[in-house]
């Protein structure tokens, strides 16, 4: 993997983790889920436009 898109996930998952301390289990899993089909999908973009 390339620094452009693991950097871009460490930085998610630590405010997802810190957004996260006043939720409870089941919302930050949907909320992570959330967010990793968007990031996924945000590459399927890019790739396809190159």
């Amino acid at each position: 993997m390339h620094l452009e898109i693991i950097v871009p996930l460490l930085m998610g998952c630590a405010l997802l983790w810190w957004i996260g301390h006043g939720m409870g289990w089941t919302k930050r899993l949907i909320v992570v889920a959330i967010t990793l089909v968007v990031i996924v999908a945000i590459l399927l973009v890019e790739r396809a436009v190159q």
